[in-house]
């Protein structure tokens, strides 16, 4: 394989990845698949990024960020346990 399709896999690849945590999110869903609003959120938080504040919004989002990753690793590795019906 040549070397810009394996570049191109990989970029491509990361895309699918990015694009995944925007459904994970629940943005998808949450601005009916609106391009524009999803669009303007990106940007609106490239802004705050490039602001005084963007070393705390940073802190805070990768915060929130790990815990979720945290909360999905921890349903997805606990089993489910049925439950007789009436009890708890």
């Amino acid at each position: 394989m040549r070397t810009w399709q394996v570049e191109r896999r990989k970029r491509t690849r990361h895309l699918i990845e990015l694009g995944g945590l925007v459904v994970k999110a629940g943005v998808v869903e949450l601005t009916s698949d609106d391009r524009a609003t999803i669009l303007g959120a990106l940007l609106w938080m490239a802004e705050k990024l490039k602001s005084e504040q963007g070393d705390r919004a940073r802190e805070l989002w990768a915060e929130k960020g790990k815990q979720a990753f945290a909360t999905n690793r921890k349903e997805q590795t606990t089993p489910t346990v049925a439950r007789a019906p009436g009890r708890t």
